[in-house]
């Protein structure tokens, strides 16, 4: 079809800029967050909709009840790598089409995650916080732990995750993963369990996909074996944690401490989060970097492009 009679509506003003502004000129867009009454719109020009923009974060995605307000939808392009707030089933049944956009934020995503592994472990932020506050003046402050030599335990061995490894040997630390199937094709210790890998792990990072397998999937035997000298690192999805059980494992002391980019209920964070001194908190930032944003949105753009001009789009999920 002619790009200009694709008409798309765009799901949230959160997408990037540039990526809305390219959209907007291309083709017939539509601004669902500027609606009055989403309902009333969606029922007077759903029908209208080929394609729908969005992201796989919990606040937009693609739910059932969306995908069904759009009967004549043939795409979702979603900026970001994980799907999971998108209905994939009931986009497979009708024969949507399901892009996203791998593969460009593994680098940035890993950065963050060594970043919090460092700064939690080093204390950095809580230096920070010392050293405003005129302390330093008062005394020294605590000892912090050392990296190098010690054990980073990965969950989930995918792009992001060997992305991570390879950050976390150049501080010379001891790679070890816990990952469903095995990965002969990597140098590294694997495990059978996520117990067995905590019980091994000075740190563990998480670089797992969101879903009903893995919700909860680090519970409190798993932050009991990790230890008392042990930290989580979560650059994953809120919902793989036992938010609860975490909360309690580092009050109490069951675990070091802890590196959190992501949250069950985003973007609220438990109060008893926020008021540790051992925790780590980021509102969900591992991707973005300027240069990440700017190359998912060109892909999506380019997925739309390409399903609108009846070719295979780059980067298809269904």
């Amino acid at each position: 079809m002619a790009l200009k009679q694709c008409k798309v509506l765009i799901k949230g003003k959160f997408l990037p800029p540039k990526l809305i502004e390219n959209i907007e000129k291309t083709f017939t867009a539509f601004r669902l967050w500027e609606a009055e009454d989403e309902t009333i719109f969606l029922a007077e020009k759903g029908a209208d909709i080929d394609m729908l923009v969005t992201s796989g974060n919990a606040v937009m995605g693609a739910p059932a009840a969306l995908i069904a307000a759009l009967p004549n939808l043939k795409a979702i392009c979603s900026n970001g790598v994980g799907y999971d707030s998108i209905d994939t089933e009931a986009a497979r049944s009708r024969g949507i089409v399901v892009t996203n956009t791998p593969e460009v934020l593994n680098d940035c995503v890993a950065d963050l995650g060594m970043a919090l592994l460092l700064d939690v472990a080093r204390r950095i932020s809580e230096a920070d916080r010392f050293t405003r506050a005129g302390h330093w003046s008062q005394g020294r402050f605590p000892l912090s732990s050392k990296i190098g030599g010690k054990v980073c335990g990965i969950v989930g061995l995918g792009n992001i995750g060997q992305a991570v490894a390879r950050r976390a040997q150049a501080f010379d630390m001891q790679i070890h993963y816990y990952n469903p199937r095995s990965r002969p094709d990597v140098p590294y210790t694997r495990h059978e369990s996520l117990v067995a890998l905590a019980q091994q792990a000075d740190f563990l990072v998480l670089t797992l996909p969101r879903g009903a397998a893995t919700r909860h999937i680090i519970n409190a035997e798993v932050l009991q074996a990790l230890g008392p000298q042990g930290y989580l690192i979560n650059i994953a999805r809120g919902s793989v944690v036992d938010q609860q059980a975490l909360v309690e494992a580092l009050a109490t002391g069951k675990i070091a401490g802890a590196g959190l980019d992501v949250f069950e209920q985003e973007p609220q964070v438990p109060d008893a989060l926020r008021q540790l001194d051992n925790v780590v908190i980021t509102p969900h930032i591992a991707s973005s970097t300027r240069e990440t944003m700017a190359a998912m949105a060109d892909l999506v753009f380019e997925n739309m492009l390409a399903f609108a001009r009846d070719e295979p789009v780059l980067t298809r999920v269904v």
